[in-house]
């Protein structure tokens, strides 16, 4: 839980767990879901987005 917190536009963030696990990328656009979940679209250095669980994410 702390880490979902830590997270930050722009930080750089490695995907451990979910269908995107063992991805990297930058963080962008987080919000928080109706039901409290955060969610988080990362963006990959070759520019494809997808969106994923901020539990799902480690900061680098």
């Amino acid at each position: 839980m702390s880490k979902e917190l830590k997270l930050k536009d722009g930080d750089e963030c490695t995907v451990v767990a979910g269908t995107h696990a063992g991805k990297t990328g930058t963080v962008r656009d987080i919000n928080t879901s109706k039901t409290g979940h955060i969610t988080i679209t990362v963006v990959q250095k070759s520019g494809v987005k997808f969106k994923t669980l901020g539990k799902n994410v480690v900061v680098k």
